[in-house]
Order: structure tokens, then sequence, then C-alpha cells
């Protein structure tokens, strides 16, 4: 018959999980950042995700679904889910391009453009509290890390 009591035997290892886990850090990080980003943006209609596809769009577009996937690192049903709310309220629209009709390109609109360009005080505002959250340090790390992992501009 097994014992009901909990195993002391893996005490270490959960200590050492729960104390020094990246992943735990990371997602933790990262619910906490995108919180402050999506409470700055709230009163545009706009989430943190949202923001980076239109900038992502505005800069690059026009672009296909499934290279935005490869670029933001997303996976598809999360991709599929936030364009098609960028698509009905207008801010980005697919764009023919003569080819079998599939994964059309994807671009910004001038309404998409335009709402870039108002938020822009409101992501000064969330970029500060990140900034002063995880302070000067921290902020050069993420942008070295993300440099380094993805083959963004650091500076």
């Amino acid at each position: 018959m097994e014992s009901t009591k909990p195993r002391t035997q893996g005490k270490g290892l959960i200590d050492q999980m729960v104390g020094e886990c990246l992943l735990s850090r990371t997602r933790m990080l990262n619910r906490v950042v995108t919180g402050i980003y999506d409470d700055e943006l709230r009163s545009f209609g706009l989430k943190a995700t949202q923001l980076n596809l239109i900038v992502l769009l505005a800069k690059v577009g026009p672009i296909r679904r499934i290279d935005i996937g490869k670029h933001l690192h997303l996976d598809p049903s999360t991709l599929t889910r936030n364009l098609r709310v960028m698509l009905t309220n207008g801010w980005i629209e697919e764009i023919a391009d003569g080819e079998d009709g599939r994964g059309l390109p994807l671009q910004a609109t001038v309404q998409g453009r335009d709402l870039v360009n108002q938020v822009g005080p409101a992501w000064r505002k969330a970029q500060d509290r990140v900034q002063k959250l995880i302070g000067d340090s921290g902020a050069t790390l993420l942008r070295k890390l993300a440099a380094n992992m993805m083959g963004l501009p650091s500076g």
C-alpha cells in the first residue's frame, strides 16, 4: 500500500526549482510587463500583443502570417486570434498578391498606422514604468538577450 505522505526525497530539487527556475521567473516577468503595457493601452482598445503585431506590420509589411509567427515566435492559434481582432477593427488588411489566395500578406492600414501614432505617449509611459521596475541594467540585459536570440536591435 502506498503512503499518502508527500515524498521528501525530492525536497532539495523542489527547493532548487522554486528558487532558481528561469522558466517561472521569465513567465512571471512576462505577465507583469505585459500587464503594464495592457494597462496603458487599454483606453485605445489595444493589447500589448496586438501592438507588437501592428508595429511589425507597419515596419515590414506586407508580410505573410507564417513569417509573422516566425519573426515574433507566436503559435498559429495565438497569431490568428490577435489578427482576427485587428482585421475586424480595420487596423490591418489582407492584400492580394497574385498568388493562389492562401495566406494573403497583411499590412497595417492608414487607420492602424494612425493608431500606432496615437498610442505613442501611452507606450512611452509603459516603457518608463517597466524601465523603473527592472532598472537600467535589466532593460539593457533584455535588449541584449533579444538581440542575441532573435536578431533584434539592442539599442
